[in-house]
């Protein structure tokens, strides 16, 4: 009888032992699986961050592509379209003195700007800055060390501001005149500021500025790091209140890639303009 009931002892205790053993089995198997899910997670995830900065590279890659192919348009454009007299110089005297003859745009000093090595230096970063009113009231030089960071990210205000000059009318497809910046608004979002405004024809604008205007921007969108040193200056004969056109100088920083001195007439196609006040009729 003893010897049974230490049988059936012996076999339960063998029977725990072998569920202990398969217990202890399973959970160390349970542990390494979790270990190795966790693993696995971790390196799915890892996996999953690098397609996702390798497509955002990509994508950025496509976007740089796309802006050079514009850069290069836009400056065959202008390179075409500003081919003409050269002015031999800069001076705002020689240019007041220049007479319209059917070419909207001609280069100055060989189309090189004039800036000096102190003007492109980028040690304070970039900046613009707007010339007082003369005593007519007429703007006068804008200057800016150009970079992304100075372009307007907000929604733009109407323009209400009237330049001097501003004798308005309708003409065949438009108005005649615009309220033109001299440092467009997409390059640093100044819209309302007296500084930066002249009464300039539709002509003058857009197309002819807003192409030297796009070539710039399109320079800065590329990349943080890109400057380009910008001038636009009004040229005013004698006390005229409109001006008679305007030099623009653009130069990148550390490149050539934005490079050009040209001067624009403020004119209009089968337009009169009386400078001194801004009136006019049809041609």
């Amino acid at each position: 009888m003893k010897k049974k009931i230490y049988a059936v002892f012996a076999s339960v205790m063998l029977i725990a032992g072998i569920g202990v053993s398969s217990v202890n089995t399973n959970g160390n198997l349970a542990i390494a699986k979790t270990k190795i899910v966790t693993k696995y997670k971790y390196d799915h995830s890892d996996e999953r961050k690098a397609k996702k900065i390798d497509q955002e590279n990509k994508s950025t890659e496509k976007k740089i592509r796309s802006l050079d192919k514009k850069i290069k348009k836009l400056r065959e454009q202008l390179e075409k379209y500003s081919k003409g007299t050269s002015v031999e110089s800069v001076s705002a005297q020689k240019l007041a003195s220049l007479n319209y003859s059917g070419q909207d745009i001609i280069t100055v000093n060989n189309n090189n700007p004039s800036f000096t090595q102190a003007d492109l230096s980028t040690s304070q970063g970039a900046w613009q800055r707007y010339s007082d009113l003369d005593n007519l009231n007429r703007a006068q030089s804008a200057n800016a060390l150009l970079n992304s960071s100075l372009m307007p990210t907000s929604k733009r205000e109407p323009l209400r501001v009237n330049p001097t000059g501003w004798h308005n009318k309708r003409i065949a497809g438009g108005w005649l005149y615009n309220r033109s910046h001299l440092i467009g608004y997409q390059l640093t979002g100044q819209n309302n500021n007296w500084k930066n405004l002249i009464t300039g024809t539709r002509q003058l604008n857009d197309p002819d500025m807003l192409r030297y205007e796009d070539e710039v921007a399109q320079y800065l969108k590329r990349s943080p790091s890109h400057f380009v040193r910008y001038r636009v200056t009004p040229i005013f004969r004698g006390n005229e209140l409109l001006a008679r056109g305007v030099e623009m100088e653009g130069q990148s920083i550390s490149s050539n890639e934005v490079h050009f001195n040209v001067y624009i007439f403020n004119v209009e196609n089968g337009m009169d303009l009386n400078y001194a006040d801004g009136t006019s009729k049809v041609a």
